[in-house]
């Protein structure tokens, strides 16, 4: 027997043509201008998108459109949450900023997380670097290095964000099996 990995499924051609359709729209949205050069521009830009990072966006593209909608909602969601989070912060940075220099005692911060997927530590990152008073300096496999401005802020790393962003991604209807050889 042969020891073979996992491969990730290959881009199908609705799938691409849905993530060439979203970034488009996304391009024109942004953009503001309709005429034939930026459209041009446009079309240029999302091609060469989607074909060097089609297959980073999803990485089990055989989940059901029904488990991609409830995800779609929990993400909602989860962004509503965050954006909260991101204004308690704002007002801790605020009151350290106008307190003691003793308060400020920045540390970093090391931690693994159970994330399984590139896109959900993905995202995990992202929102502990857009939350003020923390920035996720490095991630090495399953190990995240954040700093911290404070122990506040330090002490907001406990795991909730973690399975908040879990939370999104479970399901019922479980992604396909791998093949195991």
């Amino acid at each position: 027997m042969q020891d073979r990995e996992a491969k990730p499924s290959p881009a199908r051609p609705v799938y691409l043509i849905l993530i060439f359709g979203l970034l488009f729209v996304t391009w024109m949205i942004l953009s503001g201008l309709f005429d034939v050069f930026h459209l041009t521009l446009g079309v240029i830009s999302c091609g060469l998108v989607t074909w060097m990072s089609a297959d980073l966006l999803f990485e089990h593209r055989e989940v059901s459109l029904a488990l991609r909608i409830k995800q779609g909602v929990r993400l909602g969601a989860y962004l509503f949450w965050l954006l909260w989070q991101v204004v308690l912060a704002n007002f801790h940075i605020f009151k350290l900023a106008l307190g003691s220099r003793e308060q400020v005692q920045p540390q970093f911060i090391r931690f693994d997380t159970t994330l399984k997927t590139d896109f959900e530590k993905y995202l995990l990152a992202n929102s502990i670097t857009l939350t003020p008073g923390t920035v996720t300096t490095k991630i090495i496999g399953d190990t995240f290095y954040v700093h911290a401005i404070d122990d506040v802020s330090a002490a907001g790393l406990d795991g909730e964000m973690e399975r908040r962003i879990a939370s999104i991604f479970s399901n019922s209807e479980e992604y396909p099996p791998e093949e195991k050889s």
